[in-house]
């Protein structure tokens, strides 16, 4: 490899932890490493291990494989130039070499749950662990000495590490293992976590030396701390013969003489039983054949990825995005469609819809769930919204109607706070019963803030929420219907007068929403604002209103909104979220904090949208509609770009759209899964291949 290859690779748990890295080898994040564990699940992800530096001694030569970047963007050693290969199947591997030897690498991370069977019927009490597993193998014409020195912390996975008088790491020494722990003394005097490194076969010697000033390239280029220090308690020397492979495993947990030693065999035995139980999530799928089986596989096990447990609760949740998103509910309903309903795992979306609605206090479900027993922030205006939206898509899927009658309470009790009135001011107005808020707080999906203030303010009256809301009314409406229908219902009477007053204030937010329209431009209104102002900005929120289930728009309506957004908004690898033509548009997202705070919103291209975009299409131009969108650089950039397979979270608004953000985001995976039809089809039409029944899935 004569170039740097920073492309990264992703691998997790079901936990939240995670461990990640690059092509080269050269670690590029702070987000970068190999136990990032998951200590309070789905969160409290603590980097315990960073990396292994290893080196090979060959006829008395002594081999670097590594490759670090330093402070001063300095490079040493340059491992990268003896790596001859890399492939992320099934398990990321690195094979480096020379004329007379071979070093192989492979790592992978076990599922973080012992269960029987299907995970949607884990025990009360499952076995939790964070571990990451290391196998090296060697190849060569004689024996050589691989030596791996382990580099740890323990911090935060959004912090970085220094060294401090008051930080030591303790460790203790057994037979093939050692069990370490961060100490710090002083004020901050408290115990980190303990964990264990063992190996199959080698040398440990005890030294314990600090390294200085890793240097984070990619942090730097954001505005961030760029800078740690690492310690490596000492070594392990292994002389390997020809042939020979050495195992290595990291675990969170106190010492245990409950585990089996580690052998030749365990890594390949943990990969299998990883694949075993993807296929058991999703082996009542339809099979697919032919050069598509492969890609809907990989979307099935990328979206395997974002879904975790609580393990108090055993309840699921969702990922929004690797690195450093946790538990956010828009992320989780959004995905929801695509994750359990598609793949029909409808016992996972019951789950995230119960656990979600236990969380509606005043009519408002919060976006952002804290860890460790906080109280939640109510600062979102759509998240209730958009559970009523994926309930009624759940039910539709499943004709599970008992779940309707266990849910309908918190379906009335959001309506009920919409229409009195809840926090921050939300309330229907009652001349034209749309919802609004006065206050200028951040309250959509639209929600970044730089010194206090919203850059994208949308308080008054967003054309989405209210599509929303539209949508809601009709829900209500039919589910009432329905539960009147049944005659050992109780309170039918009441039932039939909700009905009325369900359909009543449809009807009239139905013809309030052609205030939205705007003829001359053919495109919708961005908001109406609380003095009554327009604010006819081109967002892809216009088409946010046309995809939901229930939608106000005529189809004349609906087609040249899709025209100016196809025209103005989309890319191929999602929509902008703003007119370029706009002068507050921004070309790039990319800088400080504060400067792609101010981006974010403001042009960047969210690939998640591409999902709103398909299906209002078929909606307006019908089912067999050919829809204007280019797959492949989507599909390239999820195969072999920033993350093998993972999706980012945004791109530049202007090409060639650099990838940005997060580099595996939930949301565009699970669209790619839900219109998965339309996918194939189209790239059927362009290798003439169709779907079929093959053997079965296979990971």
């Amino acid at each position: 490899m004569h170039n740097l290859d920073t492309r990264e690779w992703l691998l997790t748990n079901g936990l939240g932890g995670f461990a990640s890295g690059t092509v080269c080898d050269a670690r590029t994040r702070s987000y970068h490493g190999w136990l990032m564990a998951a200590l309070e699940p789905p969160g409290k992800r603590t980097l315990l291990l960073s990396h292994l530096e290893a080196s090979l001694e060959v006829e008395g030569q002594i081999v670097a494989l590594g490759t670090n970047f330093w402070k001063g963007d300095k490079l040493d050693p340059w491992g990268y130039q003896r790596l001859r290969s890399f492939t992320v199947d099934p398990v990321p591997t690195w094979v480096w070499g020379q004329d007379e030897w071979q070093v192989t690498r492979r790592v992978s991370m076990p599922y973080g749950l012992l269960y029987e069977g299907s995970s949607d019927r884990l025990g009360i009490h499952p076995q939790v662990t964070n571990r990451v597993l290391v196998h090296y193998q060697y190849i060569g014409s004689q024996p050589g000495v691989l030596r791996l020195r382990p580099l740890i912390g323990d911090r935060d996975f959004h912090h970085l590490q220094q060294q401090d008088p008051d930080l030591t790491f303790s460790q203790l020494v057994d037979v093939n293992q050692i069990f370490l722990q961060a100490l710090w003394g002083g004020k901050r005097a408290r115990a980190g976590t303990p964990w264990q490194l063992r190996w199959s076969q080698g040398h440990y010697q005890p030294e314990g030396v600090w390294y200085w000033n890793y240097y984070y390239p990619q942090e730097a280029s954001r505005g961030l701390d760029c800078l740690e220090d690492l310690y490596s308690p000492g070594y392990l020397t292994i002389l390997m013969q020809p042939g020979e492979a050495v195992t290595l495993e990291a675990r969170v947990g106190l010492p245990t003489t409950e585990l089996a030693s580690l052998n030749p065999r365990t890594f390949d035995q943990t990969v299998v039983a990883k694949q075993q139980r993807l296929e058991r999530e999703f082996l009542h799928l339809p099979h697919v054949a032919g050069s598509q089986a492969e890609l809907w596989e990989r979307l099935l096990r990328a979206s395997d990825q974002f879904i975790a447990y609580q393990t108090a609760s055993t309840m699921p949740t969702m990922v929004a995005g690797y690195h450093w998103f946790g538990d956010r509910s828009r992320d989780t309903l959004l995905c929801l469609p695509g994750f359990a309903l598609t793949t029909r795992r409808y016992a996972l979306a019951r789950k995230l819809l119960i656990r979600l609605g236990r969380l509606c206090c005043q009519g408002l479900i919060p976006n952002e769930l804290p860890a460790g027993g906080e109280d939640p922030v109510f600062r979102s205006i759509d998240c209730s919204l958009w559970w009523i939206e994926m309930l009624g898509l759940y039910l539709e899927a499943t004709q599970d109607w008992d779940f309707l009658v266990e849910q309908f309470t918190i379906v009335k009790q959001i309506y009920k706070a919409f229409t009195a009135g809840t926090l921050h001011g939300i309330r229907v107005d009652a001349s034209d019963g749309l919802i609004t808020w006065d206050d200028p707080i951040a309250l959509t999906w639209m929600d970044t803030v730089v010194d206090g203030q919203p850059v994208t303010p949308r308080n008054g009256k967003p054309v989405e929420i209210n599509a929303l809301w539209y949508s809601a009314l009709c829900w209500a409406e039919q589910w009432a219907i329905r539960l009147g229908e049944n005659p050992a219902a109780p309170h039918r009477d009441r039932l039939k007068s909700q009905v009325r007053r369900y359909a009543q204030q449809a009807q009239e937010v139905k013809t309030s929403l052609q205030k939205f329209w705007q003829p001359q431009t053919g495109y919708l209104l961005d908001r109406i604002e609380p003095d009554d102002r327009l604010d006819a900005t081109i967002r892809p929120n216009a088409v946010i209103a046309l995809s939901l289930q229930h939608c106000a728009f005529t189809t004349e309506q609906g087609r040249q909104v899709l025209q100016v957004a196809r025209d103005r908004l989309l890319t191929p690898y999602g929509l902008r979220t703003l007119d370029p033509a706009d002068s507050s548009y921004h070309r790039h997202c990319e800088g400080t904090p504060s400067e792609r705070d101010r981006a974010y919103h403001q042009g960047t291209v969210w690939s998640w949208l591409l999902g709103p975009f398909i299906r209002a299409w078929k909606r307006f131009y019908g089912e067999t509609a050919t829809i204007p969108i280019d797959w492949q650089p989507l599909l390239t950039h999820f195969s072999q770009e920033a993350c093998f397979w993972g999706i980012s979270e945004i791109f530049d608004g202007d090409a060639p759209h650099q990838p940005r953000g997060a580099i595996a985001h939930a949301i565009p995976i699970a669209e790619l899964l839900r219109h998965w039809h339309d996918l194939s089809y189209s790239r059927g039409q362009e290798t003439g291949d169709r779907q079929g029944k093959d053997n079965g899935i296979r990971f």
